[in-house]
């Protein structure tokens, strides 16, 4: 590990922590706002429930040694899914998910070779 990834990839997880963390447990909780946000997607509230549970294992398993790279793809899938939700529905803010999915992808990329692990086993 360089000397910029020993720095960058803590606090790039730490950022994800407090994003998912929080917004995953909103959804959990049944926040107001996400509880209107999944009313306009449509898609009925099971799936706020749903969506919640895997934000918060994602952040669980990102922190999790040879769970990493499994968190930060379970994180890029979701905020594929939440950009694709916020063009198709014209909803402000399309930019957040593209942001949090980067950040995702690059403890993705960097835990890569923890698929050739798994793999193996």
């Amino acid at each position: 590990m360089n000397k910029l990834n020993k720095y960058l990839i803590p606090l790039v997880k730490i950022l994800l922590s407090l994003a998912f963390l929080s917004a995953g447990a909103f959804k959990i909780m049944g926040d107001a706002q996400m509880v209107g946000m999944y009313e306009m997607i449509g898609w009925g509230q099971w799936f706020r429930y749903v969506t919640g549970l895997i934000e918060v294992t994602a952040v669980v398993l990102i922190w999790l040694p040879n769970k990493q790279v499994f968190g930060a793809a379970l994180l890029v899938c979701t905020m594929i899914g939440g950009f694709i939700t916020h063009i198709a529905l014209s909803m402000p803010g399309a930019f957040a998910p593209v942001i949090l999915g980067v950040l995702a992808a690059y403890i993705l990329y960097f835990y890569r070779d923890q698929l050739g692990d798994s793999a193996k086993s």
